[in-house]
């Protein structure tokens, strides 16, 4: 198997205890992806729903930057049309200063029409001002004085005196659907997650990597799918506890579109379903190491992301399926790609061939 990272990605959200356990839980789960060698921890931005208790996720990641040394961090994503870019320009260099270079920057025009207007920001105008934004804020990022004249935003010589560490800016990152969003991504340098199927992730990937620009001596694009994950002692059990988990995350998920009489299509609304479309992988710790490297192979992605509490899980029942994937899954996963580096980074990426 080619070379492999992993991460988690989080939408912390509700389940029955109260939010102040809640956040100590998710902390002390970063902190076990932490020494189990996770690379990195990704968290989501969602408003008037349970399906988020981070909506501030900056808040949430400077507790992160505090509690952790190593593993890297990052919003996925930053819901910008939400943000003064001034205002957000200086919280991913605080951040960044915070953990001493280690923010992944994720952004997004959010996928919630509810959740946008809510906030007072018609989704129609979104990639608008997600566009604009995200100039503003790349432009701050570099420091020195501020210049911007807009639609949507406006800043006239503005000092930027706080900067952040990793220069010009943090990694990017963002979720892609499409192979067309690939290509764009991939030809500014921005590293992709994906939720869709195998086969359709494939096509993904491939346009990526047809597209991506990789200077000399730079490091290797991450091009990463994301799966709910659960591990137990047996298929059985996991199965069991991973349906009911399941559906209070979708319950929490479509909240807001069914109190307007609709429901996104793109997710499985049953544990079955998921499996069904690729979305999720559950069982023991060979069926899971097994379903594992078949996403992989099948989609050719260089990086796995793991939904590993979601719903109703409760932190032990969560923390045991970690500890399950950290011993049984992913430490053989990494033993089992062997080889040369330069060779293995070749076949996660073969614009990187060594010539």
């Amino acid at each position: 198997m080619a070379a492999v990272a992993f991460g988690i990605f989080d939408h912390v959200d509700r389940s029955d205890e109260p939010i102040g356990v809640l956040y100590e839980q998710r902390l002390k789960l970063v902190e076990a992806a932490e020494a189990a060698g996770f690379r990195t921890y990704h968290v989501a931005e969602h408003h008037a729903t349970r399906l988020g208790m981070a909506p501030s996720p900056g808040i949430f990641l400077a507790a992160v930057a505090q509690r952790t040394r190593r593993i890297r961090f990052g919003p996925l994503v930053y819901l910008l049309p939400l943000y003064t870019p001034l205002r957000l320009i200086e919280e991913i260099a605080m951040l960044d200063q915070m953990s001493g270079g280690r923010l992944e920057l994720g952004v997004g025009r959010g996928i919630s029409p509810y959740e946008l207007a809510y906030c007072g920001v018609d989704f129609l105008e979104a990639p608008a001002m997600y566009a604009e934004a995200l100039e503003v804020i790349l432009a701050g990022l570099r420091g020195g004085r501020l210049t911007h004249r807009g639609r949507y935003y406006r800043y006239l010589d503005v000092p930027i005196e706080l900067t952040p560490v990793q220069r010009p800016h943090p990694p990017l990152w963002q979720g892609v659907t499409s192979p067309e969003g690939a290509a764009t991504a991939a030809a500014r340098g921005v590293n992709i997650v994906g939720t869709a199927p195998n086969a359709r992730m494939k096509e993904v990937v491939d346009r990526y990597f047809e597209a991506v620009a990789i200077q000399p001596g730079g490091s290797a694009p991450m091009v990463g799918i994301q799966r709910h994950v659960f591990v137990a002692e047996t298929d059985a059990e996991a199965i069991a506890v991973a349906r009911v988990a399941y559906k209070s995350w979708y319950d929490s998920l479509v909240s807001l579109w069914r109190q307007f009489n609709t429901v996104p299509v793109r997710f499985a609304e049953s544990l079955e379903g998921a499996l069904a479309i690729d979305a999720a992988i559950v069982g023991s710790p060979a069926t899971v190491r097994a379903e594992v490297e078949r996403h992989l192979a099948a989609t050719g992605c260089n990086y796995f992301v793991g939904r590993f509490i979601y719903g109703n899980l409760g932190f032990e029942q969560a923390s045991r399926s970690l500890a399950l994937w950290n011993s049984e899954v992913m430490s053989k996963l990494v033993h089992a790609e062997g080889g040369d580096r330069p060779q293995r980074l070749a076949r996660a990426n073969p614009a990187r061939a060594p010539r």
